[in-house]
């Protein structure tokens, strides 16, 4: 689990065919401190298993259903990624609830300064449309941001300085490609209401919550 508050970016040293997907050699730009052999490391917001750790350098496997829906596949060597760690217990969690499982890619639509900020503007697939709201939490390549605007196939972010410094997003171009993971908790709430056995001749949730439900609990 993560927080999408990235520690600092790394490297790809090297990349190579393992078992139907790829091992990737990385090298982070901070000190990994009391490493642990088989943990997880957020890159670009992929939930990835770290191993053969030696000081900021370590391998992880890349299986091929993360290739299917990331843009890690299309990483180059020498490429730049954003790293984060996994969240403590003691941590303060500063960005949002992240599980390092990727939704879908989406397209930089547009990118434009103003003033010291930078507006990103995103294209992803429609389907995914209902999970993103005006002022929730997305995360973009591993990056807790707030939704500055949203339709049912885009949506607006706006990047501080101190964001574009620090992580891969300076770099993004248009037409360059992201990792989306939606906020987790809008599938949780999906799956409760979805329709499950009958009851009073209505419908009920998988949870037993309905708008009968919701009504005598004043939520209606």
């Amino acid at each position: 689990m993560f927080t999408g508050i990235i520690a600092g970016t790394g490297k790809l040293l090297a990349k190579r065919g393992a078992g139907g997907g790829l091992a990737f050699d990385l090298q982070a730009g901070f000190d990994l401190t009391d490493p642990e052999e088989g943990e997880s490391i957020a890159v670009n917001g992929v939930c990835l298993t770290a191993y053969n750790i030696d000081g900021r350098k370590f391998t992880v496997d890349v299986s091929p259903e993360s290739l299917s829906r990331t843009t890690l596949g299309e990483l180059g060597v020498g490429g730049t990624v954003n790293m984060e760690r996994a969240l403590r217990l003691a941590d303060r969690l500063g960005g949002h609830i992240v599980s390092g499982h990727v939704d879908c890619v989406a397209t930089v639509s547009d990118r434009q300064p103003t003033g010291d900020f930078t507006i990103f503007s995103f294209s992803f697939p429609k389907e995914f449309g209902r999970y993103v709201i005006e002022k929730g939490s997305i995360t973009i390549n591993g990056i807790s941001l707030t939704v500055n605007s949203c339709t049912d196939s885009s949506f607006e972010v706006s990047i501080i300085p101190h964001t574009l410094k620090i992580t891969g997003l300076g770099e993004l171009k248009r037409g360059g490609k992201v990792n989306i993971e939606v906020d987790i908790i809008g599938k949780y709430v999906e799956k409760m209401l979805q329709p499950g056995d009958t009851k009073d001749g209505q419908k009920t949730s998988n949870s037993g919550i309905n708008p009968a439900f919701l009504a005598e609990n004043g939520f209606l």
